[in-house]
């Protein structure tokens, strides 16, 4: 452990930590109350309605300080348009980190070397620095090359990406040795995750032949439907434009053989079910698909038998959070909180940091309120454009700015690299949304410390 993590671990314990054994964080669904406490839109993708008459605008961040009068939901300060803050023991938001040699390691049954896949792809993998699979690459790359369906359960930052980019890319390059073309439709929640995703692609396709588009919203269309008529082999998208180009008949699935739907809780949970269920139909009944989620709950089980046939399943989830994350809670009245996130700021650990409001309107305000306070910090969220959403993750990846403010929409699926620290500015509304919050920290073997402000 880095001693400028432990300096950060020492600053944060002499300014506002609490430990206690167990506690309740309980809130109940409120009306829509403005401000940054309200939701806004699940697909974080509409323009924000504003504060609502008599709701609460922020402190400062943009998030709390009550107006007079109050709120219509009897003076909740958070709430939203069907917003329902997290109800969760408070000491499962409380871990200390496991030490690496604490930690059980597994030991992969192949290597890359092992798998039957075409030898440039092989020198692309290595190219890459991939040396020896994850627990998902390892068992899964397998039955994906046998063509087996597959359902791939796995926290995120685990490796799911490479697992599906190397067997898919390698069953393109042999259907062409075959004479035939195959084609890969990739379905993910957020176009920062598809985007993540065509980069994962060109690097392990480089030289191969195989191109790509990735289909979001957000970005201009025209450059998409130019290159889909090039009819590239594997296209990355939401199910928003992908719909979209479908209706426009840009876009005709017939000729797809290959589905994979990433993240698929997080589409469920986005209210794309409708969206997924239009593309997979027009879809050949026959087809290879991969299924990709963090959890397992009753919807996700029911897509899976509507959607697999006979699927491999494959679950490398071990725990809920990183063992490799320090969390803990910071209590704070609400009318403080900006304060206290502008002085654990100010502690040079922490260098790079991501900061969790819960709507568009709040983590754009609080973003400027900390270059106000000079703090170079950048924010990401559905209001933004593309390119504005693409400038901000690369100032942030760049050190261009320590801090970026994000929703948990916008920020899914982000993998950036040495993120020392993530800070629940605000509470999410499910377990499950903290858990990929703090999940941008602590990733590759490396430490990191989540910290939730409570009120």
């Amino acid at each position: 452990m880095s001693s400028a993590y432990e300096a950060g671990m020492k600053f944060a314990l002499d300014n506002g930590f609490k430990r206690p054994a167990t506690a309740a964080v309980e809130f109940k669904r409120s009306r829509p109350s403005g401000g940054a406490g309200s939701r806004g839109p699940r697909r974080d993708a509409g323009p924000s309605r504003g504060p609502s008459r008599g709701g609460s605008t922020g402190s400062r961040g943009g998030y709390s300080r009550p107006q007079s009068g109050g709120s219509r939901s009897g003076g909740a300060r958070s709430g939203g348009r069907n917003f329902q803050e997290m109800n969760v023991d408070l000491s499962k938001l409380v871990n200390k980190a496991t030490a690496p040699a604490e930690v059980e390691v597994y030991v992969p049954t192949h290597t890359f070397a092992d798998f039957a896949v075409d030898e440039r792809l092989k020198a692309n993998i290595a190219n890459k620095g991939y040396m020896t699979p994850t627990p998902i690459q390892d068992q899964s790359i397998l039955p994906m090359l046998a063509g087996r369906d597959v359902v791939g359960i796995a926290n995120t930052g685990t490796g799911k990406t490479a697992a599906f980019l190397i067997p898919l890319i390698d069953k393109v390059l042999k259907f062409r040795a075959a004479g035939t073309d195959e084609r890969v439709l990739v379905m993910v929640p957020t176009r920062e995750l598809a985007i993540q995703i065509e980069d994962e692609f060109f690097g392990f396709a480089k030289g191969l032949g195989v191109n790509s588009v990735t289909c979001v919203g957000g970005a201009n269309i025209v450059p998409q439907i130019r290159v889909l008529k090039r009819n590239p082999a594997f296209v990355i998208g939401t199910p928003g434009r992908l719909k979209d180009l479908m209706e426009r008949r840009e876009l005709n699935l017939a000729n797809f053989g290959t589905v994979v739907l990433d993240e698929a809780d997080r589409m469920l949970d986005m209210g794309f079910i409708d969206d997924m269920r239009f593309i997979m139909s027009k879809m050949r009944t026959e087809r290879h698909t991969l299924f990709f989620s963090a959890t397992m709950s009753r919807d996700i089980q029911a897509l899976i038998g509507a959607f697999l046939n006979d699927p491999v399943h494959v679950s490398v989830k071990t725990r809920e959070t990183s063992h490799t994350i320090d969390q803990d809670v910071i209590k704070v009245h609400h009318t403080q909180k900006f304060d206290k996130l502008v002085e654990l700021l100010k502690d040079e650990s922490f260098d790079k940091v991501l900061v969790f409001g819960r709507t568009k309107h709040g983590v754009e305000r609080l973003a400027k309120d900390l270059r106000s306070s000079g703090i170079r910090a950048d924010s990401i969220h559905g209001n933004k454009t593309h390119s504005a959403r693409q400038k901000a993750l690369i100032a942030f990846k760049r050190g261009d700015a320590r801090v970026l403010t994000a929703t948990d929409v916008a920020a899914r699926g982000l993998d950036i690299s040495g993120v020392s620290h993530v800070i629940n500015y605000d509470l999410p509304s499910t377990y499950e949304d903290y858990t990929h919050r703090i999940g941008r920290t602590g990733r590759a073997g490396k430490a990191g410390m989540a910290l939730t402000f409570i009120p």
